[in-house]
């Protein structure tokens, strides 16, 4: 690829970045219905030429946003399972439930904004059978990520489940997403929301986690 077209990919692409950036932060003040795709390309510095350029429509912008917080947070989660695994630092027990997921939560719970933007696409989900279409695919592919970070939790510490890991999946991301949502409507900060998250994914864990023949 010449210089010359590269350079203009990348002007797109940084373009895009930045229409994202704003619209999550417009977003999560005051929601899709309110926020104009004028208020959007304010924020980002940009016309409305570039946002259509970029995006059909705010909610496929919506939609992608949503998409990029679920990769984010399923990065974090794998890339503190695969940090602990080379350090063989996993607890080995189901006695220490607490201690895995706090080691693999660390600070990769979900901040506010992020919370904000997944309650605000399940709610026009709710309402759009095309949203909630490509918001469920998105589901399912969260699903099953977390499915396989499951698994490779059980291989790095040597541990087995009462459920398969899809069921598991579905558990802990129940539990992690009402765990969040609680702590953003408490008003708690992001130790807080971690330390919370932690604590509920840990009773899970000791729920599903097979105990080890003493």
């Amino acid at each position: 690829m010449s210089d010359e077209t590269v350079a203009p990919t990348r002007r797109r692409e940084n373009t895009r970045q930045r229409l994202l950036d704003a619209a999550a932060q417009v977003f999560a003040e005051v929601g899709l219905d309110a926020a104009s795709v004028e208020a959007v390309c304010e924020r980002a510095g940009f016309t409305r030429g570039a946002f259509y350029s970029n995006f059909d429509s705010k909610e496929e912008m919506f939609l992608e946003l949503a998409g990029r917080v679920a990769d984010e947070r399923v990065l974090a989660v794998r890339a503190r399972v695969a940090e602990l695994e080379s350090q063989g630092a996993f607890p080995s027990a189901a006695t220490d439930a607490l201690a895995i997921v706090q080691r693999v939560i660390d600070m990769s719970a979900e901040d506010r904004l992020g919370v904000l933007l997944m309650s605000e696409i399940r709610i026009h989900a709710l309402r759009s059978p095309a949203l909630a279409e490509a918001y469920l695919t998105q589901e399912e592919q969260m699903r099953e990520s977390v499915a396989q970070i499951i698994d490779d939790i059980a291989r790095a510490g040597q541990i087995s489940f009462r459920v398969p890991a899809r069921e598991a999946a579905d558990l802990m991301l129940m539990v992690w997403e009402s765990a969040s949502v609680r702590a953003v409507m408490s008003g708690e900060g992001q130790a807080g929301s971690v330390r919370r998250t932690s604590e509920k994914l840990a009773a899970v864990a000791r729920l599903i986690i097979e105990p080890r023949e003493p």
